[in-house]
């Protein structure tokens, strides 16, 4: 008798069900044994929730999640368990219990897995799918950026910032389409073509001719203004689909020499400055931090690399700055300020904007002194001038409201103490008053007793 018929021999559970493998070769058999309450099922990428017990075809149990009390869960479709479980688990419904049956290319194969799953074994799971999670993309994980893929891309490589993509977008708003495009553009410039920030940020987690859902809520979108253009109201929540056709990716800082870097560092300077010019202040100093990034670290420069690699990074840490005050950043603003002024301390503009980042921020004391600073290096700067006053003039004011808190203050400190003493004396003449009280009951009693009564 062959391995194959011993293990026949030994079979209890029968090999049935509906044949769900994309092949269609008997791969992967499902037999849903409890219907499940939602019309979704799971897509690839999606975060899964299931219980699951695992037993060979005797009826050997290997592994259960119930036994452990506790959810096993994984995310679909990405290799992270056996390909009848990616398969399996994506035509499930919340709710659902159902039996797969896996035959060994579909599992663990010849190898198996020691000791308890030997080599070509059909496995047979019992599962439960408790609940899915689409996959978020949103920087803080804010649910603001939501993928369903749709259909796999090829590989693993995915487009950088800066990469060119070829893309065809379909964008929804309320069930109906508004833009229906195929397009080219370098990834960080979309923008200019009304294509969403994040839609860009899900593109560079894409792999080519991936297909994908993306969910975006308003601050990805369109923001508070909406989009004339595509009648999209403000605060819009938008649906689009996205297939990657293709896509070159950006050189890597390190795979440019200095010579490519300082080049490319202009041209980016350039497209930040456009960018500001047009108000998109984000866009621009995401610019202007790539020119950061790519020289800051750089050593061993001839003189006149490092005469324009300073200027070049000079100029995006004062840009990067204000950048930060037009969207109220004014941390971010203090931090480029001073990195600038790392690199020139008497930097005429990084001191004007480390103190404008102060005097927004309310610290009026630093303020002044910087813009004091400014007068006394560059006299003829009158907005400095101006400001000076200004500042002076709020921490007056600043000093009259503290003095008037402080004499409310002490005010009711004096009413609170006033209050305490009078009530002291009251309870001081009370208790008087009680003790008064028990001489005369005493001396009476002892007037009764003298008299006999």
């Amino acid at each position: 008798m062959t391995a194959e018929e011993v293990g026949e021999a030994k079979q209890t559970i029968p090999i049935e069900g509906e044949d769900i493998s994309p092949k269609k070769d008997g791969g992967v058999l499902k037999i849903i044994k409890k219907e499940g309450y939602e019309e979704e099922t799971p897509m690839i990428g999606d975060k899964v929730s299931v219980h699951y017990v695992g037993t060979l075809l005797d009826g050997t149990k290997f592994d259960s999640s119930r036994d452990r009390d506790n959810h096993f869960t994984f995310d679909l479709g990405k290799g992270q368990v056996i390909k009848a479980w990616d398969i399996g688990v994506a035509t499930m419904k919340i709710g659902e219990v159902c039996q797969l049956i896996c035959k060994p290319d579909y599992a663990y194969g010849s190898a198996g897995s020691p000791p308890k799953i030997p080599a070509n074994a059909t496995l047979v799971f019992e599962v439960e799918l408790f609940d899915f999670k689409s996959e978020d993309l949103s920087e803080n994980e804010d649910c603001g950026i939501i993928r369903r893929i749709l259909k796999k891309g090829e590989g693993y490589s995915k487009p950088n910032d800066g990469a060119t993509v070829e893309v065809f977008l379909e964008g929804k708003f309320e069930g109906k389409v508004f833009d229906s495009r195929e397009l080219k553009f370098q990834l960080g410039e979309g923008e200019a073509l009304s294509v969403p920030v994040g839609i860009e940020r899900a593109i560079q987690n894409m792999e080519k001719e991936e297909e994908a859902l993306i969910t975006l809520k308003p601050r990805y979108g369109f923001h508070t203004s909406g989009n004339p253009e595509f009648n999209i109201p403000p605060n819009a929540t938008l649906n689009y689909v996205v297939k990657l056709k293709a896509f070159e990716k950006a050189k890597d800082s390190w795979e440019m020499n200095i010579t490519e870097k300082l080049e490319q560092g202009s041209i980016v300077k350039e497209k930040g400055t456009q960018y500001f010019k047009e108000g998109k202040y984000k866009h621009a100093a995401g610019q202007y931090k790539k020119i950061i990034l790519w020289l800051e670290m750089e050593s061993g420069l001839t003189e006149e690399e490092e005469q324009k690699s300073r200027a070049l990074q000079l100029a995006a840490h004062l840009n990067m700055a204000m950048c930060s005050l037009k969207v109220q950043e004014f941390t971010q603003a203090l931090e480029s300020c001073n990195k600038a002024l790392e690199m020139d301390s008497s930097n005429e503009k990084a001191l004007f904007r480390r103190s404008e980042a102060y005097f927004s921020m309310k610290e009026f004391e630093e303020a002044r002194q910087g813009f004091q600073k400014v007068v006394q290096l560059y006299p003829s700067n009158k907005a400095a001038k101006a400001q000076v006053v200004a500042c002076q003039r709020h921490i007056k004011d600043q000093h009259e409201k503290d003095k008037r808190l402080y004499a409310n203050m002490f005010q009711r400190f004096a009413e609170q103490d006033a209050k305490k003493e009078a009530e002291k004396v009251k309870d001081t003449k009370s208790q008087d008053i009680q003790e008064e009280d028990v001489n005369i009951e005493e001396n009476s009693d002892e007037m009764k007793d003298e008299h006999g009564q």
